[in-house]
């Protein structure tokens, strides 16, 4: 299926701010038209981008990618390894669809760190520095970390037209229990640098134990049950201004999707244009965009598109990531799951198989259908990983909790997939021992991981970015990972 199109009658319509909210930033429509001249610049060769899949809790390397068949009994599991359009290559049996798509991808099997917590493991795979900073502390994000990779992301690469150079969605990485991760932020590059959060979900305090893609795979992590709680919200009714671009004062909640149209009307007979920053005017362009409206309203997608991803949180999150990059977004990060969702200490088997590998193998086989079809595959690295591996042998610590037994955390292993921007697909880079439990050959860090992101978007290998005093950091802290691309 080609590329969804946006409509010319769109971009003619609505402006998509609450009455007043434009006024109160002292621009009429007509200023904002201007804005939205100035931004978006001559047409140049197709941009690169990045859609960066952080599955949220750390899924087992053993039964996903890097299948032991013939391991230990109580290393080996449930599930059976298929085999996938390149020969040699096996992977899950209960991700079928993938294993069709295997000239698209390559996989690494020996990333490997050492932090086998779940803040300190986000940590080191979403900045990409295998070494904690003394300062770190858990549950609580400092302008002293360091800056996540889509912040760094978004800093060095050209910004293309009204949007910013990196998002992160459905939602932050935040647990009921230990609270927000940190990692994810800007850190030390300062806030005119945090990637643009787009919240898109709630999450009732009552839900604290359920994970997954809801509405349909909504699952209690302790239970391995489905819930009857599916009445979660996936919309962005508000959006926050990225951060940096408007004062504090100026910074509120302003809404996209229930739109007043009397308002834009009163606005574009206003003709007078005030003189503002031209920041300032992208800000408001910005969320004026019928793109921006487009990109958003997944939900309303065409009923082929929806069954094709998945008519859950996943399948829209995976749209709207398309969509984004589609528009002008260079890297979109989309944290698969919430609360934990792959952190399968017990109920691991029936949990992956019945809730978490339907809703991603549809949803990821969709986007790389979608990006091949249209064309923007070749310049688009899609990227899958979490923050860790699960251990090779299968457990059960806790059985007053967990009925059936899962996998614990395990920081020096995990296998990563990569499709598209240049990837050499139908690869294998590295490999396991026996055992699934170190690498056996090629080891990679997440350093190498970082700097195969940031070659594929083009940044040049000796590119710095400076901290708030003006000291200059290097972006690049590793090669990228040898014979993963063309």
């Amino acid at each position: 299926m080609k590329a969804e199109m946006i409509p010319s009658r769109m971009i003619r319509r609505r402006s998509f701010l609450q009455a007043g909210t434009i006024g109160a930033l002292g621009l009429s429509m007509t200023g904002v038209a201007a804005a939205r001249l100035a931004t978006a610049g001559p047409p140049t060769a197709r941009p690169r981008a990045v859609i960066f899949l952080f599955l949220t809790g750390g899924p087992s390397q053993h039964d996903t990618f890097d299948m032991k068949p013939q391991g230990p009994v109580d290393f080996k599991g449930e599930f059976n390894p298929i085999a996938t359009r390149t020969p040699g290559i096996k992977i899950c049996e209960h991700l079928p669809r993938l294993a069709q798509r295997s000239p698209h991808w390559a996989l690494v099997r020996s990333l490997t760190h050492k932090n086998s917590g779940h803040q300190e493991g986000t940590y080191v795979m979403l900045t990409g520095r295998t070494q904690l900073p003394s300062s770190f502390r858990a549950s609580r994000p400092q302008g002293s970390d360091w800056p996540s990779i889509a912040a760094v992301a978004g800093a060095m690469t050209q910004r293309r037209g009204i949007w910013p150079g990196s998002a992160v969605l459905p939602e932050k990485i935040v647990h009921s229990n230990q609270g927000v991760f940190p990692g994810q932020f800007a850190g030390l590059l300062g806030n005119r640098h945090e990637p643009w959060f787009i919240d898109a979900t709630d999450k009732p305090h009552a839900y604290h134990s359920y994970s997954g893609a809801f509405p349909k795979y909504l699952f209690n992590l302790h239970k391995g049950q489905l819930s009857d709680k599916d009445d979660w919200r996936f919309e962005v009714a508000n959006l926050a201004l990225p951060e940096g671009v408007l004062g504090s004062r100026q910074r509120q909640r302003m809404s996209l999707l229930g739109l007043v149209e009397r308002q834009q009307r009163q606005l574009e007979e206003t003709a007078a244009v005030a003189k503002y920053d031209r920041l300032r005017q992208s800000a408001v362009s910005l969320l004026t965009s019928p793109q921006v409206r487009h990109a958003f309203d997944v939900r309303k997608a065409d009923p082929r598109t929806l069954a094709r991803y998945g008519n859950n949180s996943f399948g829209w999150s995976l749209l709207m990531a398309r969509r984004l990059v589609e528009a002008g977004v260079n890297l979109v990060q989309v944290n698969l799951g919430n609360f934990g969702s792959w952190d399968l200490h017990g109920n691991n088997f029936h949990c992956l198989k019945q809730y978490l590998f339907p809703p991603t193998d549809r949803a990821v086989s969709a986007l790389l259908d979608d990006l091949h079809e249209s064309g923007l595959l070749d310049s688009t690295l899609v990227v899958m990983a979490g923050e860790f591996g699960r251990t090779p042998r299968i457990t059960h610590i806790a059985p007053e909790i967990y009925k059936y037994p899962g996998r614990d955390h395990w920081a020096p292993l995990q296998s990563v997939l990569f499709a598209g921007g240049s990837v050499r697909g139908g690869t294998v880079i590295g490999s396991s021992d026996a055992n699934g439990a170190y690498p056996a050959s090629d080891p990679q860090t997440p350093e190498h991981f970082a700097a195969t992101i940031y070659h594929a978007l083009g940044i040049p290998r000796d590119a710095e970015w400076h901290d708030a005093t003006g000291r200059p950091h290097p972006v690049y802290l590793a090669a990228p990972i040898q014979g993963l691309m063309g």
